[in-house]
């Protein structure tokens, strides 16, 4: 049995429906109005443990919780989406609003975020939604927050790459990070902002500069990569989508995303067409959505919803779940790198451990791809450190 946790609320609360799977972890599977106190099992995600926002976890990996091993405490945290107003905000606080996880949901943007906090508070579930509009009431927003989540910026149009963005987005992602610095400097913090291989970096010169670095609980997410991994293969090779697992690995762009497709769960064979057109696929994924929208935006709901699978991650880390493991860029050893994007395991501080396993026996292809992608992501780390000290100079 999956260890138990009892949250309580103050208004609506979740209600959770059991369904038997092969791993004998519960799905949740619908809202509606219950009474003062949830319980569910550390197994349970807030869409289930599917094609999910709960990532498919391999035997291999992850050790089973103990039978009636307890939770101690209250699941109860509140979570700040930054650029909440936006294309990725908005489906993005919708997801973490459908959370039993959380108790106040705090939306910020520089216009437009009270209509989206007024749809939003709506909905009957659990959590507070507060509304904070401008500069002046960020630091409202931040204290106190457990997780902070930035999709703040300007979206890929047609022709552009996510290093396009990177002028824009960068000044963004640093004013950001300057106030979470100031306000919330223990909280899990989320980047989402493109190019996340150069923003990352960015985040960290600047938490180091305000001396509050920790770099365990900065994240890049790159789930959106994992959940296209896993979708496409399942396609493929017609397996059913709650069982595949692919470890994405290197960074966030282009030639620098590999999906170890020889590490996938179940396992599966690929000839050398299919590994090199789903390895394709799955890096260009991003322009494939660009192009489809026609310069009417980028991969949006797709980029929520691999976002809410990932705070509900690390809320379900937080609230003492033993078993919470994603793929993600974070400062790392793996390689020579600083930052490299690989399965972690998640804590209540943050990254607990770094899973090497997943670089060990590669095929020749993937050793090869994994070389080709160091000198793009090497650049695109240095890139973000360069524009955080040449921000520190000029001030």
């Amino acid at each position: 049995m999956a260890s138990a946790v009892t949250i309580s609320s103050v208004s609506a609360q979740a209600a959770l429906v059991s369904k038997p799977r092969n791993y004998g972890s519960t799905t949740y599977s619908g809202l509606k109005a219950s009474s003062s106190s949830v319980s569910f099992e550390s197994g349970t995600s807030f869409l289930g443990k599917t094609a999910s926002l709960r990532a498919s976890v391999t035997p291999r990996i992850v050790p089973k919780a103990k039978s009636g091993a307890q939770i101690s405490p209250q699941a109860s945290y509140k979570v700040a989406v930054l650029g909440a107003a936006g294309g990725i905000g908005q489906p993005l606080g919708l997801l973490i609003k459908m959370s039993p996880l959380v108790s106040e949901l705090r939306l910020y943007d520089i216009a437009n975020v009270k209509g989206v906090a007024a749809d939003l508070s709506h909905c009957n579930t659990p959590s507070q939604v507060m509304d904070f509009t401008g500069p002046a009431e960020l630091a409202n927003c931040l204290k106190g927050v457990d997780v902070v989540v930035i999709p703040a910026g300007v979206p890929r149009k047609p022709g552009m790459t996510r290093d396009d963005l990177f002028n824009i987005n960068a000044g963004i992602v640093k004013s950001l990070i300057e106030a979470v610095a100031d306000n919330c400097p223990e909280a899990f913090i989320h980047i989402i902002s493109n190019p996340v291989n150069s923003t990352v970096p960015i985040a960290a010169e600047i938490l180091k500069q305000k001396g509050v670095y920790n770099p365990k609980k900065l994240f890049g997410v790159s789930t959106l990569d994992v959940v296209r991994a896993n979708t496409f293969v399942a396609q493929k090779k017609n397996l059913s989508l709650i069982d595949v697992d692919v470890p994405v690995v290197g960074g966030h762009a282009g030639i620098t995303i590999l999906p170890l497709l020889s590490k996938a769960r179940p396992s599966v064979t690929f000839t050398d067409e299919e590994t090199e057109q789903l390895t394709k696929r799955i890096q260009n994924a991003g322009t494939e959505v660009v192009e489809a929208k026609a310069g009417a935006g980028s991969a949006t709901l797709s980029m929520a919803y691999a976002a809410a699978r990932f705070v509900e991650s690390s809320l379900r880390a937080l609230a003492g779940d033993p078993d919470v493991y994603e793929c993600t860029y974070v400062q790392s050893e793996l390689t020579e790198l600083p930052f490299f994007a690989s399965r972690v395991k998640l804590g209540k501080d943050g990254v607990e451990s770094i899973i090497s396993s997943d670089l060990q026996g590669v095929t020749e292809y993937e050793a090869k791809a994994l070389e080709a992608l160091k000198a793009e992501l090497k650049a695109s780390i240095e890139k973000g450190i360069e524009f955080a000290h040449g921000a520190a100079a000029s001030v």
